[in-house]
């Protein structure tokens, strides 16, 4: 079930409560309820009343970028979370155009495997500080080593879920290049090499390697030993 909260149902509520003089002062808790209302169809139904579910997907439009508005404060809460889309990164050729500082997934963590958690645990903070950095970069030549160092690592981790359409990854590959990016093997790497790299050691990787990373333990020390020797050999050709 798809719900869209557009600018024009905005608009037209609030022609008719405008209308209303008794409406206006309802207006808040009544759109709250319409939205309550929608979202509590969601649910997991029981055997005896078919044994299905139903996902509810709020599609909401913001006006210039205002997440703070009235609408969108309205039906954050009700959900599980939020994808912020933006058109600056769509037209910059990020895609999906995800917001990182503002996506919040209140499941989070918890349905990832342990070794997806450990390799994607400083990503997300790493891509919303360069969203920053670059912004601010801009205006200026003079960095400081590490803030050069954020640019470069940034840059590439934006650079790696890029991949051709119709063209899944199974979650052993997804964790392996993640983990490239995290720990470095892309920082001495020019951007238009990456995807070859990329093709390189999904190409090259022994099954046995990809299968220790599912393991429930996680990613040890000891076990961190294989997949480095093998990401440095593989980096080789395309580093600078």
């Amino acid at each position: 079930m798809i719900i869209l909260v557009n600018r024009q149902w905005h608009i037209d509520k609030c022609h008719y409560c405008y209308a209303d003089h008794q409406a206006v002062r309802l207006f808040p808790g009544d759109v709250f309820y319409l939205h309550s209302r929608l979202l509590e169809r969601a649910a997991k139904r029981s055997d005896q009343t078919g044994a299905c579910s139903l996902t509810a997907l709020p599609v909401i439009e913001t006006q210039a970028g205002d997440v703070s508005a009235y609408i969108p404060t309205n039906v954050i809460p009700i959900t599980d979370g939020q994808i912020y889309l933006e058109t600056e990164l769509f037209y910059r050729r990020i895609r999906p155009a995800i917001n990182v500082g503002l996506s919040v997934s209140r499941v989070g963590c918890a349905a990832q495997l342990k070794t997806m958690k450990q390799v994607c645990g400083s990503s997300k903070l790493v891509l919303a500080q360069y969203r920053e950095v670059a912004a601010l970069a801009q205006f200026g030549s003079d960095l400081d080593v590490a803030t050069q160092a954020l640019l470069n690592r940034g840059a590439r981790l934006t650079e790696v879920p890029k991949q051709p359409q119709y063209a899944p990854l199974p979650i052993e590959k997804q964790i392996l290049v993640i983990y490239a990016a995290v720990n470095g093997f892309y920082d001495r790497m020019p951007l238009d090499r990456i995807s070859q790299y990329e093709r390189a050691i999904l190409k090259s990787i022994k099954t046995e390697l990809l299968q220790s990373l599912l393991e429930k333990g996680g990613l040890t020390n000891e076990r961190k030993m294989e997949p480095d020797t093998f990401l440095k050999e593989c980096a080789l050709p395309y580093t600078i």
